[in-house]
Parts: C-alpha cells; sequence; structure tokens
C-alpha cells in the first residue's frame, strides 16, 4: 500500500471572499503554516482547490478527488483554513467526520484550532456538530410557528414568486413586477436563441442586469426560474 499522505482543502465560492481574507491564496498559506508548525509534509500539489464552488453540498470536483483519496486510504491528515471552507451543511460535517473517522483520517481546522486526530479534537467538534443540529432544529421550530402566525393573520407565507410584488396595502394578493419581469422576458429570449443557462447568467451579468438582490446571476438561478416559469 502507497503511503498516506497529508492534504490540504481550500474553497471559495464568490470574488469577493478574496477582499474578506479567504481567497484560494490566502487559506493555502494558513494550511502551509499549520502543516510546517505540525511537521507534517505538504507537497506542492497537495492542496486540493474548489474556485467558485458553493458549500451547500458536498458536490464539487476539489472535494470528490478528496475524498476518493480518503476512501482509497492514501490520506491520514486533512487541513483547511475553516470548517465553512469545508461544507457548511451541519449534516454533511457530520457525514464527513464519520467518513475520515472511518478511514482513521484526521482533520485539523485552522481558524477553529481544532484537530480531530486528538481526543479533545474530536470531542469539541462532535459537540459543535450536536449544538449545530440543535440550533437548526430550534430555527426550524420557530420559523414554523412565524408561519402558522401568519397564515392565521391571513398573510402571505414564503418568497414571492420573481416577476411579482404585494399589490400596495395587501398582504396576500401579487401583481406583476414590471422591472422583473423585463428581466424574465429578457431571459426568456436569450434561452429563444439556443444557448446554455451558463450562458444566460453571464449575458445577462455583462449587460449589468443583476437579481432581485443585486447580485450577480447564476446558471442554477436561470435554470429554476426557467422551470418555474415554464
Amino acid at each position: 500500500m502507497a503511503a498516506r499522505h497529508t492534504l490540504g482543502y481550500v474553497r471559495v465560492s464568490t470574488d469577493k471572499q478574496a477582499d474578506d481574507g479567504l481567497s484560494l491564496e490566502a487559506q493555502t498559506v494558513k494550511i502551509r503554516q499549520m502543516a510546517a508548525l505540525r511537521d507534517l509534509a505538504l507537497a506542492e500539489g497537495d492542496v486540493i482547490s474548489d474556485a467558485g464552488e458553493s458549500a451547500k453540498d458536498l458536490n464539487r470536483p476539489g472535494m470528490a478527488w478528496l475524498l476518493a483519496q480518503v476512501d482509497a486510504g492514501a490520506v491520514h491528515t486533512i487541513i483547511i483554513a475553516k470548517l465553512d471552507r469545508l461544507t457548511r451543511s451541519v449534516k454533511d460535517l457530520a457525514d464527513l467526520l464519520l467518513r475520515f473517522d472511518r478511514r482513521k483520517v484526521a482533520l485539523i481546522s485552522v481558524a477553529e484550532q481544532l484537530d480531530t486526530g486528538t481526543a479533545m479534537g474530536e470531542l469539541i467538534l462532535n459537540i459543535m456538530v450536536s449544538v449545530s443540529q440543535w440550533e437548526r432544529k430550534a430555527i426550524g421550530e420557530r420559523t414554523r410557528d412565524v408561519m402558522r402566525h401568519k397564515k392565521a393573520k391571513g398573510e402571505r407565507v414564503g418568497t414571492l414568486p420573481f416577476g411579482f410584488h404585494l399589490v400596495a396595502g395587501s398582504r396576500v394578493q401579487l401583481e406583476p413586477n414590471p422591472v422583473e419581469q423585463d428581466k424574465l422576458a429578457r431571459i426568456r429570449d436569450l434561452k429563444a436563441t439556443g444557448r446554455s443557462t451558463r450562458k444566460i447568467s453571464d449575458a445577462l451579468n455583462q449587460a449589468g442586469v443583476t437579481t432581485r438582490r443585486g447580485t450577480p446571476w447564476r446558471g442554477q438561478y436561470v435554470a429554476r426560474l426557467l422551470q418555474r416559469t415554464s
């Protein structure tokens, strides 16, 4: 069996994160500093990168390669700059910890100063996961209570569909939003030319057209809108 080695993992979802000190380069520096501090060998190509990838799930090219190395028994330690670079999902984090534990892989997070290779580090991280799971359930319960209260008062619940807003003075009645309807029409026109959702989002961004929140378009959001309004 080949020698097991150390891997680093870095991720950014948007260019803005570079301005927040979370650039791929900044994360890599922290990871290499930690590797040197722990006397762990980290070769030039041993920092796996996912650029422009969300942490809402584990469906990322770099993550897939990393997990393949873990399952192959080729890794003994994974170093990350911060836990949310690995995942923002409590469930995915719990699944990863179990997967790493079965393969005898230690996880080191620089920002949280955690090392699951130690008994104390594993205990602290498991406590954090348990607290996060409790918090998620508590938030869910509060959200359901708010929804029930709004329904009882006859108020609309849920996100307003793109292309519409509430009629002035109404809590439930919708009417077309001219600005968003124009954006929908532009998206449909671009789709009619045979462009992919990725190319549609690129065209909108290049034209300075933003989402409802004023953020750039992504292919996934365009796809959801086309599906909902088809």
